[in-house]
This record gives C-alpha cells, sequence and structure tokens, in this order.
C-alpha cells in the first residue's frame, strides 16, 4: 500500500526535475542579474540600479549604507557569491515551488 505523497506524485524524486532546473538557472542567471543591476566583484557600479538604490538607502537611514540591509546582501551577492551558492539557492526554490504549486493543486483538488 502506497502512501499518500507517492500517489499524488509528490515526493523527493517527484521533485527533482523542478530541483535540477532551479539549481541550473539561478546558478547561470542569479550572478548575471545581480551583475547587471550593478552590484559587482568590483563594487557599486555607478549609475546603476545599485547606485541608486545605495542613495536611497543611505538617505533614507541618515547618512549610511545600513549593514544586513537590501544594498549590502546584494552587494555581498554580487561580490563573492559563488555559483554553487546560487545553485543550492535555485534547487532550494525549485522543491519549494513544486511542494506549493503542483502538490498543493494536487491535494487541493483531493479533497474537492
Amino acid at each position: 500500500m502506497q502512501d499518500d505523497e507517492e500517489e499524488d506524485g509528490c515526493t523527493l524524486i517527484d521533485a527533482l526535475p523542478y530541483m535540477v532546473v532551479g539549481g541550473v538557472a539561478l546558478m547561470y542567471g542569479g550572478p548575471a542579474l545581480v551583475g547587471a543591476l550593478g552590484f559587482q566583484a568590483t563594487g557599486i557600479a555607478a549609475k546603476s540600479v545599485g547606485s541608486w538604490l545605495m542613495s536611497w538607502s543611505a538617505i533614507s537611514s541618515g547618512g549610511g549604507v545600513p549593514a544586513g540591509g537590501v544594498v549590502a546582501t546584494l552587494q555581498s551577492l554580487g561580490a563573492k557569491a559563488g555559483s554553487m551558492a546560487w545553485g543550492s539557492i535555485g534547487s532550494k526554490m525549485g522543491y519549494a515551488a513544486h511542494q506549493n504549486f503542483i502538490c498543493g493543486k494536487k491535494r487541493k483538488s483531493k479533497k474537492q
């Protein structure tokens, strides 16, 4: 006798394609996206979205960019985050998407 998760296709094996796609997409797309916003390994690029966010953050916080804020986090990701870190985040997002959207819909339709 199979349990409900196996019948619904909501096992880890069923989520694996979503995890692979999410991991690969973020592994290649994440650094490119953050870099395109202006958060680069050498710092925040002039006249970019990143520089605008940094200016806005400094003005709203009274003159300095707060540690651990959005700008600081994005700059950290742009400066040193390797593609393996991005891949790990993407695979977790793929798993969460599978569980919430695919399995969630199946469970809702099963209840009705």
